[in-house]
Order: structure tokens, then sequence, then C-alpha cells
């Protein structure tokens, strides 16, 4: 095993030598270090003997290696010598470093990465001297130790006069990187770069440039950085770009970070921000789906700001824009493919090419399905076939049909479903305003509530169908345009109002039952559908204050038409023109009673005229036989074709009865 180092000193010098020769047998005070020498070196004591110093040039030669022999003693514990390899043994390398005797150096110390030994016997190497066993006299040598003092050395002179050292960056560490520059120094996280680095672990095993800012061998403390680099050469780099920098010039930078909103790119000592509007003509989601940190590029100067020292850049700005030629590429009419960038809640964006996107409307997207949102049909990177509506180049917009690509089927409804037609269908959709019947594929007639029945009020289309049901209607009108289907179901039969004038007339009495009461009149079923408004100043000749009071739902009322009117539908009743109509038949009867007897003698007197008619009396007996004559003149003569028989003329008595009756049914005054 090799030896513990014994420590840094001299072993053969002033005091140490004395201690030395005290310490060893054999020798008193009285020896001297050349009697010690000869000792230790008996070749050279037999040398002497053998060959005593007859001239003065063996006295020299003797003194030189004396000296030689002293300098080789000279080699300290802890100094880095320089020996030549003398011999390379299975587990050890011996070097002669001019010491009394040869140094060991274990030969793992030389074996490379592969396995090899770069040694071999001759190479002139530094090593170190570790130990000294006195009692075998093997001298341990180290060149690993040789080579980090060396290393040492190096960065000491490098920290001295500022110079750059290079290393590998080999692991994180708290609060920094540990770096391999020969020895293990430490880059902290501030010092990586010119800007904070989120992950340092990206640079593990990189190898970059550093500055030593502090050193210090005995503590074995080296901190390195490698931004001061970077800001010596962004310096100078920046005067070199400021020169060129000017709007509209291309320069060329890297990209030196990207964020949500663009990408900065480093021009050379000067960062200019490429947003993102400005990267490209078409479409983009964000900065990292075009580049990425660390490339190249060629950017163009938009705007340039001296005192502020920033700069604006664009990148799609280097190339032309696309909508220059897309009103002869684009014209409407044509048809195109092109990839679904994006969907909204009204319509899709197509991609026709980098930069030209297209929107097709929701409304544009098929002829007869009611889509509700285009993922309906369309996904985004769907390839879809369109045609062109509309080019608008300077607002840059283009608008695109999905459903022209296919014929129009309303176009030819009208052709098989003309108006009048009857036609059958399943309801598949009711609303509060109408119900939907499909027609065929995607197509649905509306039968608006007003068209569901001629007489009777819906509330609600639920009242009487439910979805599902087939029913059979009337087309009434078809919109191409709109692609609207119109139907009726009360169509089917005939409008009874049509009739109304046939079968009633102002003045008519009829009779009905209360079917609503609202604040301003009671609605009166006259006959199923047919309904009459009784306004409440038409119910009675007395103020109502109530009119709930006057009638309730159900209530079977008489009232007189008063108002007919058969196109808007309104027949108008009054309860109290009926009144006055049997109030004023109530007097005539009663003028009637009294007037009896005038009638009765009228009826007498034409009765009489009849029966003179029947015996063809000549005109003056006519005149004769009549009461009236008889009355007002002398009584005649009876003549010969006047018999008792045939004419009774009344008495004087009955005479005066019948005045006296004429003048008691004469009203007062």
């Amino acid at each position: 095993m090799r030896p513990a180092n014994q420590g840094v000193g001299s072993l053969w010098t002033g005091a140490g030598k004395q201690q030395q020769q005290e310490k060893e047998p054999g020798m008193n005070s009285t020896t001297t270090p050349e009697d010690k020498t000869g000792a230790e070196d008996p070749t050279t004591e037999m040398t002497a003997q053998e060959n005593p110093p007859e001239r003065n040039d063996e006295e020299e030669d003797f003194a030189t290696l004396l000296d030689q022999s002293m300098e080789k003693q000279k080699v300290e514990v802890g100094e880095v010598v320089v020996g030549e390899v003398i011999r390379i043994g299975p587990e050890t390398v011996t070097v002669d470093i001019g010491y009394k005797s040869e140094g060991e150096v274990p030969l793992a110390e030389f074996r490379q990465p592969d396995g090899s030994h770069s040694v071999k016997v001759g190479d002139t190497i530094k090593v170190f001297l570790e130990a000294v066993e006195d009692e075998e006299g093997i001298v341990w040598l180290s060149k690993e130790k040789a080579d980090q003092l060396k290393i040492w050395d190096d960065l000491q002179e490098a920290y001295n006069e500022e110079k750059v050292v290079e290393g590998r960056i080999v692991q994180r560490v708290k609060g920094g990187l540990s770096v391999d520059i020969g020895v293990p120094a430490f880059l902290p996280g501030s010092q990586v770069d010119l800007r904070p680095v989120k992950n340092l672990d990206d640079l593990i095993g990189k190898t970059f440039q550093f500055k030593i800012l502090k050193f210090n061998k005995k503590r074995g403390n080296i901190v390195l950085s490698r931004r001061v680099l970077l800001e010596k050469e962004r310096d100078a780099l920046r005067k070199e770009t400021l020169k060129r920098m000017e709007e509209g010039v291309v320069l060329e930078g890297i990209v030196k970070n990207i964020t949500d909103y663009g990408a900065f790119i480093d021009l050379g000592g000067v960062d200019g921000l490429l947003h993102i509007t400005d990267m490209s003509w078409g479409r983009v989601g964000h900065p990292s789906e075009l580049l990425s940190i660390g490339d190249e590029v060629n950017v163009k100067v938009l705007r340039y700001d001296r005192e502020r020292e920033r700069v604006s850049l664009g990148l799609k700005q280097t190339m032309p824009d696309p909508w220059t030629s897309a009103a002869e590429k684009y014209p409407v009419g044509t048809r195109l493919e092109g990839r679904v960038v994006s969907l909204t809640d009204y319509g899709a964006f197509v991609e026709l090419e980098q930069g030209i996107e297209g929107l097709i409307h929701i409304s544009e997207m098929s002829w007869v399905k009611k889509i509700r949102h285009p993922s309906q049909i369309l996904s985004v990177q769907d390839v879809v076939e369109a045609v062109v509506l509309n080019l608008d180049v300077e607002n840059q917009r283009i608008s695109l049909g999905l459903k022209q690509t296919e014929p129009n089927p309303w176009s030819v409804l009208k052709d098989k479903y003309p108006k009048g037609s009857r036609i059958k269908g399943t309801i598949r959709n009711i609303t509060d305003f109408g119900i939907f019947v499909g027609i065929e594929d995607g197509i649905d007639g509306l039968v608006h509530i007003s068209d569901l029945s001629w007489t009777h009020k819906v509330k609600h289309p639920g009242e009487i169908y439910k979805k599902g049901d087939e029913i059979e209607a009337v087309v009434l009108n078809i919109d191409e345009e709109n692609n609207k289907f119109s139907l009726g179901i009360k169509q089917l039969e005939k409008d009874p109002w049509d009739e109304i004038p046939d079968r009633y007339r102002l003045g008519d009495l009829v009779k009905g039952k209360v079917t609503n009461v609202t604040d301003f009149g009671v609605f009166l079923e006259i006959e199923r559908g047919i309904e009459g408004l009784i306004h409440i100043s038409e119910l009675s000749d007395e103020r109502v204050e109530d009119i709930r009071n006057f009638s309730v739902v159900g209530d079977e009322l008489e009232a007189k038409i008063i108002h007919l009117d058969p196109r808007e539908r309104k027949i108008g009743l009054s309860i109290k023109a009926l009144k006055k109509d049997m109030e004023k038949a109530d007097m005539d009867a009663f003028l009637a009673q009294k007037e009896e007897p005038y009638r009765v003698e009228e009826d007498w007197k034409q009765e009489l005229r009849d029966l003179s008619k029947t015996l063809d009396l000549p005109d003056a007996d006519r005149e004769a036989s009549e009461p009236s004559g008889a009355a007002k003149g002398a009584p005649s003569e009876p003549t010969e074709a006047t018999t008792p028989e045939s004419a009774e003329t009344p008495t004087e008595e009955e005479t005066l009865t019948a005045d006296e009756g004429e003048e008691a049914g004469k009203p007062e005054g």
C-alpha cells in the first residue's frame, strides 16, 4: 500500500539534518555530514580509500559529484518535479526524478478511457512527490496531483491576467451550476446568461467559455461568469448593429425568447420584438408554431425608436402579400378546396393558402338542414370544397359557400308542390307559433297557429296536436329565396264566414252561449266557431259598473245584430237594442187594442161593400146602401131593386153607437 503523506518540508537542510543525524544509529555528535554521506554511499567511500586524492583535478571531480548528490537530496515532499520514465511495471511506473532512489507512480493514473495507457519508457513527465519511505527507500509519486497543481497554477495565471477559461457544465447545484474547468468551479444562476434561464438542466453537458470572478486556491473555491463575456460580446456587436439599424432594412437574427404575443430576436447586441401578427400572412395560434429558441431568421425592421432603443420587426414582410393576387386567383363563382382552421358560432374559417382565409357562414352550409353550430358538419383540419360567393380584396375578406356545391332542392319544390295542393306529413316539432310538418328529408313546412282553424281560437298548437301525428295540409306558399314552406290546415275546409252574410242580416235576433267575459264586453257564440261581441255599452240602458255581475261564461243570452262585417270577421250584438224593440212592440200592441172598435167598423163597412159587389148593385144604390152615406144625407126612397133581405140598413141606434165607439177609440188630445 502507498504510505501516508509525510507532509511537506525539507529532508536534509539546516537543523533538520542535525536532528536526523542524532536519530540515526551509529552516529555521534562528532560525525560529519561527509561521514554520513559516505556511510550511505559505500561506493563513494571505497573509491576514496582505493584512490586517495593525489591531484587537484580529482578533488574537483569529487566536489562536483558531492554537489550533484546534494542537489539530488534537495527534493522536498509536496513539490512538483520533472522525471523520466525508466520502467513500466504491471502496477507501477518507475520514474527517475534525480533523487537518491527512483520514484513509483501508479499505472492506473496513466489509464485512458478505452483502457490503454498513455505512457512509454523515455517519456518526460511532471510528478508530485507525495512521500518517502526511508526503510525501503521507496519514493511515492503522483502524476494526477502534478496535473492538478499545474491546472491551479494555470487558473491562477488566468485569474490574474483576466483570461478566458473553457469548461463543461456537469451538474446542477444549489444556486447555479457546477462546471469542470480541470477542477470543479461554481457558476451562479445569475451569471449563466444575459437573461434568466428558466431551465438550467438544459445546459448540462454543454461547453462554454467563462471568466473567473473569484479565485481561492487554499479553499479550492472558484466562481465563474459567462454573462460577463456575453455582455462584452454584445456591446461589441451592438455598435456594429446600430450602424446598420434603420427602418426597412432586413437583418439576420437569432430567436432569443418566445412569449404568447411574439418572439424576441437578437440582432447582434440589440433585441427586437417580432409580434405574432407580423410573423405570417396566415393564421398563427402561438409563436412556437413557427419559431423555436435558437432559430436563425431574416427579419425586416418595421419601426426603430432611437431614444427608447426599441425595435419592431416583421417576418411576413420579407415575403410578398398573397392578397395582391387574390382577385385573379379567386373570382366569384370559383370552386376550390381549403382546410378548416377555425370554428365559431357563426361559421367556419377555411385556409385557401398561407395568408388567405375565407368564411363559410353557418347559413351557407346546407340547403335544408337547420345547423345550430358549424361543428355539426365540420371539424378543424377538415379539407372541404366550397364556392367563392364574394371577394373583398380591400378588406381582405372572402365569403364562401358550402351548400352551393350541391343543387338547391328548394328550386324544384314549386313544381313538385304547387300552391293549393294537398300534402300529408308527420309533425316534427310544435312551437308556440305553429307546427312544423316534415315534407321531405330536411324540408319542413310550417302551419302557423293562425292557419289551424277558421273559427276555433287556438292558444297553443299543443292543445290540438302532438309530435308524431300525421296530418293533411294545403300548400299556401313556397319562398325559395328564404327557404320557407307555408302550409294551412283550416284551408282544407270552406271558410264559414263566407256564408255569414247569407244567414244573418242586420236586425236579426240571435241566441247564444257566453264564451268569454272581458272588461269591454261579452262574447256570445251564436253558432259553432262564430262569435259576436256585446259591447259593454250595448248591455243595458243603465250604466254597468261590473260586467261580471251582468253575465258569466255559460249563460245563454239573446241579442240583436247591430253590426256585421264578414271581411273583418266581426259581428256586433246588442241587448239594449233588443229591449228597445221589445218595448216598442209592447207599445204598438197596446195602441192596437184601443183602435180595435174602429177596426171593427171598418171591417163591417168592407164586408158591406163586398156584399154590394156580389149583388151587382148600381153605384147610386151602392152609395145609398153604405151606412156612411145614410148618415150624411136624408134617407132615400127604396128602389125596386132594394129588398129587406138583400140589404140591411143599420138603425139609428146602431149608427149612434158606432159614432160613440169611434169617439171613444180616438186618443185624448
